[in-house]
């Protein structure tokens, strides 16, 4: 067939191999974290999962926020707890065309909010941004692709990248429009470019499409720096997506979902107690979304609205995940993050291999 180079891959065709003989002995001897605190976690961008009222709860158990684009309250709140999100347009009026003021010793964390990161527009004003403010603005860009498009940014300077186009669960980008590139063949063709084209300070960020806790270390194993997470922690109960529970009715049909307060004690009772809650998840290119960003004219949405059920707490998760990391890095004899991010051996396995441990 023209114009088809070779067969891609995804985690389910992947193990990691563990090491020879490790050297470790206990998981406390590891540390499953970077020397700034933060698990290699992140926020989606997405206003079913973050806002103003529970950004702090993320950045307390150790994952880095990023603010979905239209919080406001956070345009002046520059610092390294979490970035801001902006759309191209709002970030060349304030960045490019409007210059901005920072603090000496300080920086600023932004991230241009595309879907498109192939777009030449969006190349340019990265590049222009990074010329105006160096080092002083951390810049963030997705999403993208290819990883020719990667090396393109890595080469203007952009910071962090975000890869993976379709993957995630609030997105039909892939299924609408069949352009897209299996997460785990990107993840491990952007690291080679980092590594042979020696771009050492670039960060990778993984974006989509994780369901499970071995799906984000091997995103990891692979040479992920970051694993930005969307639905995973829309199912948490401290999650920013509207919150119910379900008022059972005697007549047929008419059963209600009545919305409650997910940082409320009672709310937390009521998750411990075993009552079944619900949180909206929706992804950022729906048309509810458009209209809340004040959109006249709305786009064919590449997103959908879901309802999960809430799963766990936040805090309950973080820990599962803090106990499988530490395991996967005693497996493979990695003490520190950076050594196991790209620096151990994974494998190819057939189906009937992924069978026999999928349960």
């Amino acid at each position: 067939m023209r114009n088809v180079e070779f067969t891609l891959f995804d985690f389910d065709d992947l193990l990691i191999e563990p090491a020879h003989i490790s050297p470790i002995r206990s998981r406390k001897e590891i540390n499953p974290k970077y020397d700034n605190g933060y698990y290699p976690l992140m926020t989606a961008p997405m206003d079913t999962v973050i806002s103003k009222d529970n950004h702090k709860l993320f950045g307390n158990l150790g994952i880095r926020s990023v603010v979905p684009r239209g919080e406001g309250y956070y345009d002046q709140n520059y610092n390294d707890t979490h970035f801001n999100s902006y759309g191209l347009d709002e970030f060349n009026e304030i960045f490019i065309n409007g210059d901005v003021e920072i603090l000496t010793d300080s920086k600023i964390y932004v991230l241009i909010d595309i879907a498109n990161g192939h777009m030449r527009a969006l190349y340019d004003s990265a590049k222009t941004a990074k010329e105006k403010y160096g080092d002083k603005m951390v810049l963030m860009i997705g999403n993208v692709a290819n990883p020719k498009t990667f090396a393109e940014y890595c080469s203007i300077g952009v910071d962090y990248i975000r890869i993976g186009i379709g993957n995630g669960g609030g997105c039909l980008t892939t299924v609408q429009t069949g352009v897209g590139f299996p997460m785990a063949s990107l993840i491990e063709e952007c690291y080679d470019v980092k590594k042979y084209m020696e771009f050492p300070n670039i960060k990778i960020v993984a974006d989509g499409g994780f369901k499970s806790y071995s799906d984000i270390i091997k995103a990891l194993a692979l040479g992920a720096d970051y694993v930005m997470l969307g639905s995973i922690l829309n199912k948490s109960l401290e999650s920013s997506g509207e919150t119910t529970r379900l008022r059972q009715s005697h007549k047929p049909h008419f059963d209600q979902h009545i919305v409650i307060d997910q940082y409320s004690e009672e709310a937390k009772k009521m998750f411990e107690a075993g009552t079944p809650l619900f949180k909206t998840f929706r992804g950022m290119s729906t048309k509810e979304v458009q209209k809340s960003w004040g959109k006249e004219e709305l786009k064919t949405s590449e997103g959908v609205v879901r309802t999960h059920k809430v799963e766990y707490t936040l805090e309950g998760w973080i820990n599962n995940f803090d106990s499988y990391l530490r395991s996967a890095m005693s497996y493979t004899g990695k003490k520190e993050l950076h050594e196991f991010i790209g620096g151990v051996q994974l494998n190819f396995i057939s189906q009937n291999s992924y069978k026999r441990f999928s349960k």
